[in-house]
């Protein structure tokens, strides 16, 4: 059974009330990557391949919404990606802890895939805590803000025999009091 979004936003650190959505919480773009060599899975061990920072452009919000654009009138600048088809690495803003008896799973927001992109993870076991990454797949030049919400964080409930004590636990995760005030 799928928690509410409200359960699920208890387990995220910052979440934003817009965020929140009636089966999960949006999750927002950090930054991107571009993965530029190789990495190795192996039966005894895995090595990330080296990679690069995509850098955003400083790029203004255009338009005031009168045309179904959902970004309004702001004059701001905003860094933006502009991004060629291909794969990237997706980091998300938001620490997320799974807790006990839950898996969770990350799905991309219906306006990525209409934009012909879409976002790829593995499960979230329970006892993960970071901030995650997905492979963000575009299939057609794209423009995403930093900031933007590109996915959305799901949690079931599930039993399981232990919880995730992996490599990637605390990943991305600048310090210990990023996680304090999450379950």
């Amino acid at each position: 059974m799928f928690e509410s979004g409200a359960f699920v936003a208890e387990q995220l650190s910052p979440v934003d009330p817009e965020q929140v959505q009636p089966n999960g919480v949006d999750l927002t773009l950090d930054a991107l990557f571009r993965q530029c060599e190789p990495g190795r899975i192996a039966r005894d061990g895995k090595r990330v391949g080296e990679r690069e920072t995509v850098s955003p452009e400083e790029g203004a919000r255009e338009g005031n919404g009168s045309d179904g654009d959902e970004a309004g009138s702001n004059d701001a600048a905003i860094p933006t990606y502009r991004l060629s088809p291909g794969g990237y690495v997706a980091r998300y803003a938001e620490t997320i802890a799974v807790p006990e008896g839950h898996v969770g799973f990350v799905y991309p927001r219906s306006s990525l895939m209409r934009n012909s992109c879409t976002i790829d993870t593995a499960v979230w076991d329970a006892g993960y805590r970071g901030r995650g990454e997905g492979l963000l797949e575009a299939y057609h030049e794209i423009e995403i803000e930093r900031g933007a919400r590109i996915a959305q964080f799901v949690l079931a409930r599930a039993e399981h025999e232990g919880t995730y004590e992996g490599g990637y636990q605390g990943e991305n995760i600048d310090n210990v009091n990023d996680t304090n005030n999450l379950k």
